[in-house]
């Protein structure tokens, strides 16, 4: 009785997340026998030629034990999911690309999700269930909150601080920071696609364009 592996969500996200996951497993010489997807809306289906499970289906499947990753990329949803699969006693996992580079001293919370050539460089401190999606980079001396989305290719340069639950649109740079005085990325703030960010973004707000600037609906 083996272990078994769930991707959880079996949409874009997931989808992108499971030719990562099987090839973890095969490095870790562990048997993807067990690995599904997990998805209410998509339970008795196969994505991609792998077996999609219910969550009720996924706690009752004979198992020496329960990992899953939360490939969702709606922080708040996928703070929920992880909560819930906690409450069960699924385990979480952090699935990562072969070719992601790791430099020295990152601090590494539980669940992320690191696609290919995702680079985080030095002195780093990354909260719990981290999304970092393709070509993106965190440079040295960066806090990154829990719940974090990096679309692709997102430059995160040093001494910037992401709170819990940011949105960081794809191709956005944000400018380096000073130490002790970092720019900071609030509390569940979105930066579009492309801006680029010279000074804070506050809490919630949502911030376009070069320079970034708060957008006005």
């Amino acid at each position: 009785m083996g272990a078994l592996f769930g991707v959880v969500g079996a949409g874009g996200c997931g989808r992108g997340v499971m030719p990562l996951a099987k090839a973890q497993l095969a490095r870790l010489g562990v048997d993807h026998c067990g690995l599904v997807f997990v998805d209410d809306a998509l339970a008795g289906r196969q994505v991609n030629g792998l077996r999609v499970l219910s969550h009720a289906q996924f706690l009752t499947e004979t198992a020496s034990a329960r990992y899953a990753v939360v490939a969702v990329a709606n922080a708040t949803t996928r703070e929920r999911i992880a909560s819930r699969c906690e409450a069960d006693g699924i385990l979480p996992w952090a699935v990562s690309a072969e070719n992601v580079v790791m430099m020295d001293d990152v601090e590494m919370g539980c669940g992320s999700i690191l696609s290919p050539f995702v680079t985080l460089t030095s002195n780093i401190v990354i909260g719990r269930h981290f999304h970092a999606n393709l070509y993106s980079y965190v440079e040295h001396d960066c806090v990154i909150g829990d719940y974090v989305t990096f679309a692709p290719s997102v430059k995160c340069n040093g001494n910037v601080v992401v709170e819990d639950y940011a949105y960081i649109g794809a191709g956005a740079v944000i400018k380096q920071g000073l130490p002790g005085a970092p720019i900071v990325i609030g509390r569940g703030a979105i930066v579009g696609m492309g801006a680029v960010v010279t000074k804070s973004v506050l809490p919630g707000e949502t911030v376009v364009g070069n320079p970034a600037t708060k957008l006005i609906k």
